[in-house]
């Protein structure tokens, strides 16, 4: 079951330590300042956190917490139970006291959906779909989650281990687009765990630790305790963190250089894709690649993107078979003489 680490008490009522801005903490307040400043440039009066218990979203929950309380802007706090032990409920309730105590109102949604394989995709899957639920219910345009510099490092590794090209490796943008009118925002990128630590230590005196985050059967757990033996050989995750952000720089001019092409290979009519192979022939990998992802993304109505692995198996099918027709991704993918058509697969 979930368990909390108790610690110790602040001096200031935590109440107070909000309305002020942490301005007694010289390096939180300008986490603050920061978070403040990427909040005023969204521009929007309704936002959405997501909360999980543990110590990076109870920091942006305060965060958010200060910031609502300097400006006029309505924050909804929601922790999605996705019911996978026989305690989440009660362990959700906990969250929510918890956050109470602190003038938070915590919204919790089950999930009712049985999760059996796949645990973490699945469960991050079915966490945006009720997240993206019931913003259109409340008319909400953002939502912001608390991934951090060491939330980033990992991504970086995972890809790493699956062979991810640039647009994978340079990892998770700040602000990424769910849908039409939904948009997902990571202000806490650049800052690290500690220091998110330190904000639950002195606003909420305890956070919870979800027991799935040390079993070592999911990669990402393998790759945080791989984090040491990294520092011993000289390995920083500050150094990571420069060169992935060298990587998402190179990765935005690719992406102007991209945009441009895409638009010549691909029209859209009747809720399918078609992609102009005379064009298409004519690229190099990497960019026929970006063009199936997107195309895929784009008609399946994905918040992820296809594993890199299978839209390059695609690729190499659709160069040696001029009668491709198979599907992926909840896509019928077909290679006529001319185009690929690129459409929703119907359900049987």
């Amino acid at each position: 079951s979930l368990c909390y680490k108790k610690l110790s008490m602040s001096k200031k009522n935590s109440n107070v330590i909000l309305r002020e801005e942490f301005k007694n903490f010289e390096d939180l307040s300008s986490i603050y300042a920061t978070f403040k400043k990427k909040l005023n440039s969204l521009k929007k009066k309704t936002l959405l956190i997501a909360v999980s218990g543990g110590p990076d979203s109870l920091a942006l929950s305060a965060l958010a917490k200060a910031y609502s309380y300097n400006t006029k802007c309505k924050i909804h706090y929601v922790l999605i139970n996705h019911n996978l032990r026989k305690n989440s409920t009660s362990e959700a309730l906990s969250v929510k006291k918890l956050l109470k105590k602190n003038n938070i109102n915590l919204i919790i949604l089950k999930n009712k959906k049985l999760i059996k394989k796949n645990i973490q995709s699945q469960a991050r899957e079915i966490r945006y779909d009720l997240l993206t639920n019931f913003c259109k219910k409340k008319k909400i345009k953002i939502i912001l989650t608390a991934h951090n510099l060491e939330d980033q490092v990992e991504t970086f590794f995972i890809r790493l281990s699956r062979g991810s090209g640039l647009q994978g490796l340079s990892s998770m943008t700040e602000i990424n687009r769910i849908n039409k009118n939904i948009t997902l925002v990571r202000p806490l990128l650049n800052i690290k765990k500690i220091q998110l630590t330190k904000i639950s230590k002195i606003i909420f005196k305890k956070y919870y630790k979800d027991p799935s985050n040390n079993d070592k059967k999911y990669l990402r757990t393998r790759i945080r305790d791989f984090r040491k033996t990294l520092e011993k050989s000289g390995i920083n995750y500050d150094q990571i963190f420069k060169s992935i952000k060298n990587l998402g720089s190179s990765r935005d001019t690719l992406n102007l250089y991209f945009n441009k092409i895409y638009e010549e290979v691909t029209t859209i009519k009747n809720k399918q894709i078609t992609i102009s192979l005379k064009i298409f022939n004519n690229l190099n990998q990497e960019m026929k690649i970006k063009i199936l992802s997107k195309a895929i993304k784009v008609i399946s109505k994905s918040y992820y993107s296809t594993r890199s692995k299978k839209v390059v198996n695609l690729v190499d099918k659709i160069a040696k078979n001029n009668n491709v027709r198979l599907s992926l991704a909840g896509c019928l993918i077909i290679r006529q003489k001319k185009h690929i058509i690129i459409k929703k697969l119907k359900k049987s």
